[in-house]
């Protein structure tokens, strides 16, 4: 079935016009994706998607986990095993199986952005289904070699402007290299990621620690330590680098004296560290890089609130990033009083808050966000960036943080198909909450008209230094 022209706009008449001409103003704009998870080898080797399995299913967990949730077990989706044991590798097999379990995603941004990417990008406007599985995956694996179906031509027919990727501290950023020598004129920036280097609690930290430490030839130590994240931050600035990405369990921060600070990390590096001791160094460590966004302008961003591979089992077998990590509830406004402490009132901080806990919207992070000069608020993230989850935001925050205490639309993805689908989902969704405003005569349509313009390609570009 064709995309409906008038998806996720309002049902009243009058504000579905006010909706449509709003829409109408903002519909071309360039997507700006600032904060996201698409491959920079894509753009760097600018290789043919492999076939339709591997470009819609394998790499987006929205999809793995619903089918998983159904009894489909993770090696029949071709997700490989810790231990190198078998998996399915037929894309075809995939995709048949992905179809026959289609039904599963009615209601859901899932089904949306993925009928938008096959109508948009390869012009297929019937349902998938067991009946046209083969029949579309055909359709599907045969245009994927054409050279306009190749990651830099998607980028230019997307109209992307910038995209963000996120890479380790440890990250050899080869293919940001690559890019910067191509003489290519997309715009893909790195982003600083040390979570693997700062949570203790994570696999492998010490060895992280050390090989951080060796990259930027500093000592062992915490001011070694400390300059060494500050010289890895300048290798990404030096790619194009303007922001950071902190995905720690808590929002929790802290401001150790020095003499603290320093025996906080000889404990962590030396010994098995307990959870108070980790925790403790992840929030001292928040604060750490809010010190060195300060001097070097990166945007600071903190997504906090995710309890990481909650199924032992699946983690186990196919490790991280497996869609297994649920939401937790995450506290603001005491976690986060220590870094505001020293630096919430200095503008030359851009602090982005993201949550999982919906709940903190209207209690804690708007109130945050509509008084700090260093808070902005992150758009709603992973399991929220959907319609309801979009409505959510606006009708939770704006009253007390307005809109340009907000960023904009992060699409967060490592679907890259997705990333219009999603952009403009987020746009139809702010146009029909704007349409809202005006048709209650809270705004005058001029001025939801410039407001569409912000919340779609303005704020973001402000936000992120873009």
């Amino acid at each position: 079935m064709p995309l409906h022209p008038d998806r996720l706009l309002p049902i009243e008449p009058e504000a579905r016009a006010i909706a449509r001409r709003l829409y109408a103003e903002v519909a071309a704009l360039p997507i700006l994706s600032p904060h996201g998870h698409t491959d920079p080898r894509w753009y760097a080797e600018d290789a043919p998607f492999p076939d339709p399995a591997d470009l819609f299913v394998k790499p987006d967990h929205y999809v793995t986990r619903m089918l998983y949730s159904q009894g489909v077990p993770l090696e029949a989706l071709g997700v490989p095993r810790r231990d190198g044991g078998p998996v399915e590798t037929d894309g075809r097999a995939i995709w048949r199986l992905f179809a026959k379990h289609f039904p599963l995603f009615r209601g859901t941004p899932t089904r949306l952005w993925f009928e938008h990417a096959l109508e948009q990008v390869f012009g297929i406007k019937e349902r998938l289904s067991e009946a046209n599985a083969d029949r579309l995956y055909d359709t599907l694996a045969d245009a994927l070699p054409r050279p306009e179906l190749r990651p830099r031509a998607l980028y230019e027919r997307f109209n992307i402007e910038a995209i963000a990727t996120t890479d380790g501290a440890l990250d050899d950023l080869r293919h940001h290299r690559a890019l910067r020598d191509s003489g290519w004129t997309g715009r893909v920036l790195p982003t600083y990621r040390p979570d693997f280097t700062v949570d203790p609690e994570r696999d492998g930290f010490k060895g992280h620690v050390e090989r951080l430490l060796a990259l930027a030839n500093e000592p062992m130590g915490w001011a070694g330590y400390l300059a060494a994240h500050r010289a890895r931050r300048a290798v990404f600035r030096a790619l194009g680098a303007t922001a950071t990405d902190h995905g720690h369990p808590t929002a929790r921060t802290a401001d150790l004296p020095e003499a603290e600070a320093k025996a906080l990390f000889e404990r962590v590096t030396r010994d098995t560290p307990s959870a108070a001791d980790a925790e403790l160094f992840r929030a001292q460590m928040l604060t750490e890089f809010a010190r060195m966004s300060v001097d070097d302008g990166l945007v600071m961003q903190i997504h906090p609130g995710s309890v990481r591979n909650h199924n032992p089992t699946l983690w186990a077998r196919f490790g991280t990033d497996v869609g297994a990590d649920i939401p937790q509830p995450t506290d603001y406004v005491h976690a986060l009083k220590p870094l505001l402490d020293a630096m919430g009132n200095d503008p030359r901080l851009t602090l982005i808050l993201f949550t999982l806990d919906e709940a903190r919207y209207g209690r804690e992070l708007a109130p945050l966000a509509g008084h700090y000069p260093a808070l902005r608020l992150g758009p709603p993230w992973w399991f929220f960036d959907s319609p309801e989850g979009m409505r959510r935001f606006r009708e939770g925050t704006t009253e007390t943080a307005g809109f340009a205490n907000t960023v904009g639309f992060n699409d967060d993805t490592r679907a890259y198909l997705s990333i219009p689908a999603r952009h403009d989902m987020a746009r139809r969704v702010d146009c029909a909450y704007l349409a809202g405003l005006v048709a209650d005569h809270r705004l005058d349509e001029d001025e939801a008209a410039d407001l569409a313009q912000d919340l779609a390609y303005r704020l973001a570009k402000r936000a992120y230094k873009l």
